[in-house]
């Protein structure tokens, strides 16, 4: 450990890392500080193992919601020695995930890759709810190209509204449908209005182009293209091998700890510090942050390290406790919390699911099912008109994810089947079950959130601590009839799909959507709680996700974030995180921060 670095980065993820790995190749010193343990997907994946070949199966236990193989080491909604609390009186338990792992989430996501379009930049010039952002989609849209040549998006280009088009030549090309995503294509084509394309995953379908890319990336910068190159070279394609939730030993799929990590340390510019719970951002007599004090969790020791600049990306509720928690003279409330903002305007994804059973696939013979881990096909939102003109009960929208087919079947792909086949058991129950295998099929809705004044975080009034002795947060929320009026129409929606393939729903279809809606936090897509924008008395950041009233401190995680569209936010965090970097090197070599 040194004590002259430029920049601290709190946390490793898709912000931390991204903010780090740009920081890095301009030559500034970073230093890196991870809350969780050290980890290495090249050596530490199982790509082979059969749900056979784990304990229980392979299902999700409260140690491993995701499944014995998922990445997931140390983290979860429940993390011992964290607790956090709700508020009584809201609608739901906050579910708060944290991964606690170097590269924070991105190492069992579901890779899904979508752009925010020009409606979700400037929602409330739209339909006069919620906040517009301080920039466009056109001022974003080259980060995203820059961003999605990056970490390597498969995809395609529709032209359809609101969905942006990326820039010829930057995604790569999609993984043909399988089976039951081409029978709900047609469903949706034929019979529903619905646009059904291809997904966007952060999974590569080719080699990267280690000659192309780097340069047109990182023009005159020699440090940054060679790193790069280096990288992009020890990256396979996929081929299709396991899920990627159990993250990657080839490197086929995004992940920080194989995309942006190892090129920041090959540059010499990077220090990594992880078993380091960040406690507080402290300041000096002028309110400029000075560092940062952490609790090392392997000896419990304070420690305290300074720099020139601090970013916060430990993700969205995180960042929030640690400002509220770094308290002092100037900042009674909070660092760069002025406003009273930090920590209020949570929001998560709306969702719900429904599954049923298509008879047509029945006793499909044995077909090839290569493909990625998640969906070939999707279903983005289709009904901006219908609510332009006031048709629908709610105001924003969601796309649709789904899933089914023939793959590696688990602990549970026969659930049920005793019942539905008569009470078989025995060789009967086997004819049963090849039978039915690869029939299952399930549609996930995830849609936007408009941001309340009812849905925040704050230090927990109690005085509950954790393990460390940080005060720890307690949640309010309160979804609004936007949200669960869009979850009915979800559920309406996936029942028609199901129908109309001739199949049978196997789950309640609810007409009160607040029945159907996932808890607050169980999708972990949650953002806001250090919004951007204009006016530093209705927010904590500007554009470039720097603190209005603290310019060494800058947030570039999902806690910038204004709104939280259908659109899945790991795309766009990085894009902004990318954004906001550049804009600090340019400061930096203009004598800023010093």
């Amino acid at each position: 450990m040194k004590d002259d670095y430029d920049v601290i980065v709190v946390g490793s993820g898709a912000a931390g890392g991204m903010t780090a790995f740009i920081l890095a190749v301009h030559g500034v010193k970073v230093l890196m500080l991870e809350a969780g343990r050290d980890y290495d997907p090249v050596t530490e994946t199982p790509m082979f193992q059969l749900p056979a070949d784990a304990p229980l199966r392979g299902i999700s236990t409260p140690d491993k919601p995701f499944g014995f193989f998922d990445a997931t080491v140390d983290g979860g909604w429940t993390v011992p020695g964290e607790p956090y609390a709700t508020a009584e009186d809201a609608d739901d338990d906050f579910m708060w995930w944290r991964s606690r792992m170097l590269g924070g989430r991105t190492n069992h996501w579901g890779r899904i890759s979508l752009r925010m379009g020009p409606y979700d930049y400037k929602p409330y010039s739209r339909d006069g709810l919620g906040f517009d952002w301080p920039m466009t989609y056109e001022d974003m849209a080259p980060w995203y190209d820059k961003t999605e040549a990056l970490i390597g998006v498969f995809g395609s280009n529709e032209g359809l509204e609101n969905t942006p088009n990326s820039s010829p030549g930057v995604l790569m090309p999609p993984p043909a449908p399988r089976v039951h995503e081409l029978m709900t294509q047609k469903v949706c084509h034929d019979e529903l209005n619905i646009p059904t394309i291809p997904s966007h995953l952060a999974i590569l379908t080719e080699k990267q182009d280690h000659e192309k890319w780097p340069k047109q990336l990182f023009p005159n910068n020699p440090l940054a293209q060679k790193v790069l190159r280096q990288s992009m070279m020890e990256r396979a394609a996929c081929f299709w091998a396991t899920p990627c939730g159990r993250g990657c030993s080839i490197k086929a799929n995004f992940q920080s700890t194989t995309v942006l990590l190892p090129p920041a340390l090959a540059t010499g510019n990077l220090t990594i510090r992880t078993d380091a719970m960040v406690r507080e951002v402290t300041t000096d007599a002028k309110g400029k942050a000075t560092g940062v004090h952490y609790i090392d969790k392997r000896t419990r020791k304070d420690e305290h390290v300074s720099a020139k600049l601090v970013v916060l990306a430990a993700s969205a509720c995180e960042t929030a406790r640690i400002m509220l928690n770094s308290k002092s003279t100037l900042f009674p409330e909070g660092i760069g919390n002025g406003s009273g903002k930090v920590g209020k305007y949570l929001m998560d994804t709306v969702g719900t699911w429904v599954s049923g059973r298509i008879p047509a696939l029945e006793n499909m013979p044995p077909h090839n099912q290569d493909g990625a881990s998640g969906m070939h096909l999707y279903m983005p939102w289709w009904g901006y008109q219908q609510q332009e003109k006031g048709q629908l009960d709610f105001a924003r929208g969601y796309h649709i994810e789904f899933g089914g087919g023939r793959g590696m079947p688990g602990a549970w792909t026969f659930a049920g089947l005793g019942g539905q086949s008569g009470g078989a058991y025995g060789q009967r129950f086997k004819e049963e079950a090849r039978r039915h295998y690869g029939t299952g099929i399930g549609f996930g809705g995830r849609g936007e959130m408009i941001p309340n004044e009812d849905c925040y975080c704050e230090i927990d009034p109690s005085g509950a601590v954790d393990e460390y002795g940080i005060p720890t947060l307690k949640f309010h929320w309160k979804w609004s009839e936007h949200e669960t009026n869009q979850c009915r129409h979800m559920q309406h929606t996936f029942r028609d799909i199901i129908e109309g393939m001739g199949g049978e729903v196997h789950t309640e279809i609810y007409d009160d959507g607040a029945k159907a809606i996932a808890k607050p936090g169980e999708i972990i897509h949650e953002v806001g709680g250090a919004i951007m924008g204009d006016d530093p008395d209705r927010s904590v950041v500007n554009e470039y996700c720097q603190s209005h009233e603290v310019p060494n401190l800058f947030v570039t995680d999902g806690a910038c974030f204004v709104s939280n569209a259908d659109k899945n936010p790991t795309l766009s965090i990085m894009a902004i995180a990318w954004r906001a970097s550049d804009y600090i090197v340019g400061q930096m070599n203009k004598g800023a921060f010093t």
